[in-house]
């Protein structure tokens, strides 16, 4: 094995980097361009199914690649996920309806499952122990420029181009990345004869996706929400798809015991390090994703955020997010991670309080403080539990050891944002029942569209709500979207608690003298 120098260093995380942000930057470019989208292809029905199917695909491929790392090598595996997204995207642009721009996205999803845990793998294998933490920060950091990004990258595209450009201009910046890994990173071959775990896969992906759409289409009986059928929690739809999930699950765990190249071994989750980032990690997810998720909310119904600004509200926790990223990667060399992450939670937990307390009269200034909180707790997390991770396994294990960790924050993510959801619709129907009796004088017809706090987020609706009922939906809606920060707090001390776990592990120092990285490299 032979180092690699810096000039190829130099490409390869040019090429990572590239990668990586547009894997991240493309759902928030697509969620700008979705009006315009809907417009032309006339699919408000199935709004929704753009982004869940993503979500879906994305998760699902995440563990399922990185075991193909461990055993094809990342090069391989990375470029294939590579090709996925961009065949994907370029048959988005080229969609003529709903159904055909669902069925691509599922293409992009795939590719996309592959990019962001190779990426930090190969960040892994190339750089020695006393440098990940660096890198891994600025990895984090450009996840979350992607969030700042994406709502101005995709206003300017739908503004002064055709909306197929969103996808469009994934393919000359992912072939150059392409390009770049395929030149400047070499990885010796191996003659040894590869069995995929064709089974683990299966069931896994059966047992995520079948898990995910329970948790996406549960809901209110009978009603549907941006073209998703909402099916009741106790409905057979509902009961079922978790009963499936389940039984699933459990055959993946004897698959996992029995076969010679598990996709997840189980062995992982002995490892201390791996456990509890795991455990860490999903409630992070959790976390995260609700206040990504409810704050624009709070902001544009209750403080009063004009649309148009919608996509800059997180714009204060991104960056945010960016600096503690950057910062936590380099205290990584020289703190344990149970410092920093009991640091970075108990920060996250103040936030999270700040947000518990906001009500009608919180003013966008103290939203923006808030939101500071909560990303530097957020980002500081992003590099430790990557790197506790991948410090804890060898070469042959980094890949999946990483795509554990980003598997089990994304779902995370979406049960954290399922519960969060819960919680708060079951506040505002109970607000809406209390406060009908002093309304009597509006009838029933009216008070439904305007007695709504959906109306709220609709200009030409609110504009006709008397004062003294907009005042109270404004508080029910207050109320519902504090109640959701509560849970935050309580997820994010459990990963508090979990973290302690850690004991005294740290990043471990490189000895002296031994090599830097576990891959060849060829000059460009």
């Amino acid at each position: 094995m032979t180092n690699i120098s810096p000039r190829q260093i130099r490409w390869i995380v040019t090429g990572l980097m590239l990668g990586l942000l547009l894997g991240s930057l493309d759902q928030t470019i697509v969620s700008t361009a979705m009006p315009h989208v809907i417009a032309e292809l006339n699919g408000f029905n199935l709004y929704s199914w753009v982004f869940t199917i993503y979500m879906l695909t994305s998760t699902t491929a995440v563990p399922i690649f990185g075991k193909l790392a461990d055993l094809f090598g990342r090069r391989l595996v990375y470029l294939i996920g590579m090709a996925l997204f961009l065949v994907g995207s370029a048959l988005c642009g080229l969609s003529h309806d709903m159904t055909q721009l669902i069925v691509f996205r599922a293409i992009q999803g795939i590719g996309a499952g592959a990019l962001m845990p190779i990426a930090m793998t190969i960040i892994g294998d190339i750089f020695p122990p006393d440098r990940r933490g660096k890198m891994q920060g600025i990895f984090g950091a450009v996840f979350g420029l992607s969030s700042v990004l994406g709502p101005a990258v995709g206003g300017f595209i739908v503004d002064h181009l055709a909306w197929q450009w969103i996808f469009y201009i994934n393919l000359p910046f992912g072939i150059f990345a392409a390009i770049i890994l395929s030149v400047s990173l070499k990885e010796s071959k191996s003659t040894e004869k590869k069995s995929i775990d064709w089974g683990g896969a299966a069931t896994l992906t059966g047992a995520v996706v079948a898990f995910l759409l329970a948790i996406e289409m549960g809901g209110s009986g009978g009603t549907a929400e941006g073209g998703m059928t909402k099916y009741a929690w106790d409905s057979p739809q509902i009961l079922g798809l978790f009963g499936a999930s389940i039984v699933l699950i459990l055959a993946f765990l004897w698959i996992e015991r029995i076969v010679k190249e598990p996709i997840i071994p189980l062995k992982l989750f002995s490892v201390r390090a791996i456990s509890v980032s795991s455990v860490v990690g999903f409630m992070m997810g959790m976390g995260m994703f609700g206040a990504i998720t409810y704050i624009p909310l709070f902001s544009q119904a209750v403080i009063g955020t004009s649309a148009s600004n919608s996509g800059y509200i997180l714009t204060p926790l991104m960056l945010s997010l960016i600096l503690s990223s950057i910062i936590g990667g380099r205290l990584i060399t020289k703190v344990s991670y149970r410092s920093i992450v009991v640091t970075a939670m108990a920060v996250m937990t103040v936030g999270y309080f700040f947000m518990s307390q906001m009500s009608v009269n919180t003013s966008s200034f103290e939203l923006i403080l808030y939101m500071i909180v909560v990303g530097g707790g957020m980002g500081a997390l992003m590099p430790v539990l990557t790197i506790a991770a991948q410090s804890a396994v060898g070469h042959d294990l980094r890949g999946v050891a990483t795509s554990t960790t980003q598997f089990t924050r994304s779902i995370g993510g979406t049960v954290g944002v399922a519960i969060m959801g819960v919680i708060m619709s079951s506040k505002m129907t109970s607000g809406i029942a209390d406060i009908r009796n002093d309304f009597q004088d509006i009838p029933a017809d009216q008070f439904a569209q305007l007695g709504n706090p959906q109306s709220l987020l609709q200009p030409e609706v609110k504009a006709q709500i008397p004062a003294k009922l907009l005042s109270a939906l404004q508080n029910i809606l207050s109320d519902a979207v504090t109640s959701v920060f509560v849970i935050g707090i309580v997820v994010v001390l459990i990963g508090l608690v979990a973290a302690i776990f850690y004991g005294k592990l740290r990043m471990p120092k490189r000895a002296e003298g031994a090599p830097a990285v576990k891959v060849e490299a060829e000059m460009m």
